[in-house]
């Protein structure tokens, strides 16, 4: 007979919060910066992070909201007017998509766009379709919000990108939505056009709901174009949530700024729902978003020109490897090499059944932290961040390449 003792104990965090798993990639950058922080020498490929400054016109500007009184106080919960204005006007401008302020919320960073987005949508039970590899957050918040994931896998010959029919085979009478990231993380790809109005056809044609993540949009290389899907398929405008912020643009992840685009009665429910979660975003840094979208993308051309030169850099490194296949990304700051060649093979005393294992030795042996992919759904790949400097790049893919070559 269980006591009051232990079933205090069994109950102490609910089933819905245990079943969550921690942020994979968040875990493999804070292990290497411990380690580092030890004076062990490691190089991090986990976090999606440039490793650039933020522009000191924004630093500035958030210098001078410090000391205006207006943002010492409450402001209101779906963000400040001028910044929810600042954001549609610059929506129009860099993806063509024309939205009204009212149809705009400010969120606490991507993730929360992310999880207001389904938890907005999302009935118990409610099936939304995730073509992986997928970013580690999207199948928590799905869980989170009450839905089930329901994972399309797609691989390196596709440029991971799913097809239509790949989509219309997982298709129930409970799918209500489907994610789409282009360029994606954790894989770089970028949808064309012909897919991208395809796919959001398709959605419009079936009523399924499309939450299209456009964080990278300003990220992408040899003549690829980032194609916002309520733009190519205007038919599915009243069903579509776009996300996006200012963290990777702008090199401002710390400052936690992010946003929802959406038709007005959603943003007027996830406005609800973030009243009561986090009320507004920190004031300062919504100042320095408004200097940032509202500002000309003179450093984002900067930063993407260092991103192409290292993108280059590292899919050739990584493909001189024997037993690695890196595809050439034409989007983000990530490369996602396959690895799985090497499984089963012994590596200084130790056989590496799983990506995980394989990324436990490298980070080990090597003193290189990379994610595996299990953490994007896809076992049997590495995701590597190329935003870090170019020498660490060179070094670190090197201490790997010298640890891999020893696989027997």
């Amino acid at each position: 007979m269980a006591t009051a003792s232990t079933t205090s104990t069994q109950n102490r965090i609910s089933a819905r919060i245990s079943g969550i798993a921690e942020s994979a990639t968040l875990a493999v950058d804070a292990k290497a910066k411990a380690l580092k922080a030890a004076g062990r020498p490691v190089i991090g490929f986990g976090a999606g992070e440039p490793d650039f400054p933020t522009p000191e016109p924004i630093v500035a500007a958030a210098e001078a909201a410090c000391a205006d009184p207006r943002n010492h106080r409450y402001s209101p919960a779906a963000g400040l007017p001028e910044l929810r204005e600042a954001v549609a006007a610059k929506t129009k401008r860099d993806s063509g998509y024309e939205i009204t302020a009212n149809q705009v919320l400010i969120t606490n960073g991507g993730k929360q766009a992310v999880y207001q987005a389904f938890a907005t949508l999302l009935d118990p039970g409610d099936e939304v379709i995730l073509p992986a590899p997928y970013w580690t957050t999207y199948p928590e918040a799905v869980a989170l919000a009450g839905g089930v994931a329901v994972v399309v896998r797609t691989e390196p010959e596709a440029d991971y990108l799913p097809s239509v029919e790949q989509l219309e085979a997982v298709r129930t009478e409970r799918t209500k939505v489907l994610l789409w990231c282009s360029p994606s993380n954790p894989t770089g790809s970028v949808a064309d056009r012909a897919l991208t109005e395809a796919v959001g056809r398709w959605a419009a044609d079936n009523g399924i709901w499309v939450i299209t993540d456009e964080i990278y949009e300003h990220l992408v290389y040899d003549g690829a174009e980032a194609v916002s899907m309520p733009v190519a398929v205007p038919e599915i405008a009243d069903r579509c949530i776009v996300l996006n912020g200012v963290a990777k643009t702008y090199a401002m992840t710390g400052w936690r700024v992010g946003w929802m685009a959406a038709p007005a009665d959603v943003i007027k429910a996830a406005t609800n729902l973030q009243s009561h979660l986090t009320s507004n975003v920190c004031n300062v840094a919504q100042r320095a978003a408004l200097e940032a979208v509202a500002g000309p993308l003179d450093a984002v051309a900067e930063m993407r020109a260092a991103f192409d030169r290292r993108r280059r850099t590292i899919v050739e490194l990584l493909s001189a490897i024997p037993g690695v296949q890196c595809p050439t990304p034409r989007g983000a700051f990530y490369v996602y090499p396959a690895v799985r060649e090497l499984l089963g093979k012994q590596i200084r005393g130790t056989r590496a059944e799983t990506t995980v294992e394989l990324a436990a030795a490298v980070l080990e042996h090597a003193e290189v932290a990379v994610v595996p992919g299990e953490a994007f759904g896809t076992p049997g790949f590495f995701r590597l961040s190329y935003a870090l400097g170019d020498d660490d790049l060179r070094t670190g893919v090197g201490r790997m390449a010298e640890l891999l070559a020893e696989a027997r």
